[in-house]
């Protein structure tokens, strides 16, 4: 039986942008619905943020402890009960997640359905509710916030090989004996590295000739470096052609190298980390006439409308970049042009990011790479954490910091940070970028000591800029 009930907003799907602004409309007088899969929270709280970096935490912890005695602390042989690393990361994903959850739940005007939402027209969704009844739901404008998934490859053999994905590798309770990453970006390395710290063998097949394919040479060579210095094995040009699972061992023929011949990597375990695809997919878009990229990610404007009035999609289904702050803020857009009467967009927004290999890797405005493609006049300045006396003192070196400058006004432009703490530090550049200070006045600031933040003053002496 199907109940049909109007709202003034109905928004699908409760990741970080759907939460705030379902409970944004409801207490500025809108009559909301939020509609939600699954869990709230969507995708950072549940499956990415908060649970990986919770696990990354204790793969740090056992990291450290294998090197005790490096600053004179032994500790004797090391172990990972992979039951309590779990324990701990669900505990606060509820924590986070129940949180959320009761603060909708007490916000007036707002509507919380679990349940699986398709869009029947372009003011209307059919709800398929979690105890199989129904509800069509009519609103004046919709909001989609419906996230992303793990992508899966059609790769001969895969179906049946009991693979895991970005999700499922964080249920696992037991350490893996050899652990295969297929995909060499974000979340291959981090979990690669982390499993290797829990004390797996650790091989990663990547397709590309670098890792990280958007980053800059440099910044790939040297994340590479630091992964082999850790005891990965890692496979550039590797184009896996099947898989297969014979008995306990799963096997991947890859052809690597430039190799015309595949040869066979055995390992106990597999991780498919070949991206994401958008849940577009399961909403029938094309009910309500909502475009859509060949990818299936909903096509927006600067002010994320789609193509459909009353229609906005936030966060990752949009396509672009896939990060838990770009999501919440395009919630603030949607805020404030929908209820403060303002006017913002995406045009011109800095893309901070850190991807949570260790140490970090951060970005923020364009890479020289980048800064080449549009033919930009820059300087590059560049510094190893070797000369930097915290990374020194607490003997975290590996890495290097790198800022693209403007040739002629001396603005920062960019930068790369891959060193301890490297998110703090791109903040700091960051926050510079966006009250537009000249690099000299990072070069001539009084940071106190002896702060990561100092290697600042360094960073941009002259002797620094090699081009």
């Amino acid at each position: 039986m199907s109940v049909s009930d109007h709202y003034q907003a109905v928004v699908i799907g409760s990741g970080q942008a759907g939460t705030p602004l379902c409970q944004a409309l409801a207490n500025a007088g809108w009559r909301t619905a939020l509609v939600e899969r699954a869990h709230v929270g969507g995708t950072c709280v549940n499956e990415g943020c908060t649970p990986t970096k919770t696990m990354v935490a204790s793969g740090r912890v056992a990291y450290l402890a294998r090197r005790g005695a490096d600053y004179g602390v032994p500790t004797g042989s090391i172990t990972v009960d992979m039951r309590r690393v779990r324990e701990r990361k669900r505990a606060i994903v509820a924590t986070f997640r129940n949180g959320s959850q009761t603060r909708i739940e007490k916000t007036p005007n707002l509507d919380l359905l679990f349940g699986e939402a398709s869009f029947t027209g372009p003011r209307s969704v059919q709800v398929r509710l979690q105890d199989g009844s129904q509800r069509t739901l009519t609103a004046d404008k919709f909001f989609i916030n419906a996230g992303c998934r793990a992508s899966v490859p059609a790769l001969e053999g895969l179906q049946s090989a009991a693979y895991l994905d970005s999700t499922s590798i964080m249920e696992l309770d037991a350490v893996p004996e050899h652990l295969l990453v297929i995909g060499g970006g974000y979340v291959g390395l981090e979990f690669g590295q982390l499993f290797r710290r829990f004390g797996s063998r650790v091989t990663i097949a990547q397709r590309a000739a670098q890792l990280l394919g958007g980053e800059d040479a440099d910044v790939a060579a040297e994340v590479l470096a630091i992964l082999e210095q850790d005891g990965i094995d890692v496979l550039l040009n590797a184009k896996v052609q099947r898989v297969a699972k014979e008995g306990p061992q799963i096997k991947l023929a890859v052809a690597a190298g430039g190799e015309s011949e595949s040869r066979t990597i055995s390992g106990s375990h597999v991780l498919v980390a070949t991206g994401r695809v958008p849940n577009s997919d399961a909403l029938n878009i094309a009910a309500a006439g909502i475009a859509a990229d060949r990818g299936g990610f909903i096509q927006v404007n600067p002010k994320l409308e789609t193509n459909v009035a009353g229609i906005y999609a936030l966060g990752d289904i949009k396509g672009g970049p896939a990060f838990t702050h770009i999501s919440y803020d395009d919630f603030r857009i949607i805020r404030t042009n929908l209820i403060e009467k303002g006017s913002a967009s995406t045009d011109g927004r800095l893309v901070p990011y850190t991807v949570f290999i260790d140490p970090q890797l951060s970005r923020v405005g364009l890479s020289e790479q980048e800064a080449h493609t549009q033919n930009r006049k820059i300087r590059v300045a560049k510094m190893p954490m070797t000369r930097v006396a915290r990374a020194k003192e607490v003997d975290e070196t590996r890495g290097f910091m790198k800022a693209i400058v403007d040739g002629d006004t001396g603005q920062i432009l960019g930068a790369a940070v891959l060193g301890l703490e490297g998110g703090e530090v791109m903040s700091m550049i960051q926050l510079a970028m966006m009250g537009k200070l000249p690099y000299a006045v990072l070069h001539d600031a009084v940071f106190a000591h002896p702060n990561l933040s100092e290697a600042l003053n360094n960073l941009f002496l002259e002797e620094n800029f090699v081009c």
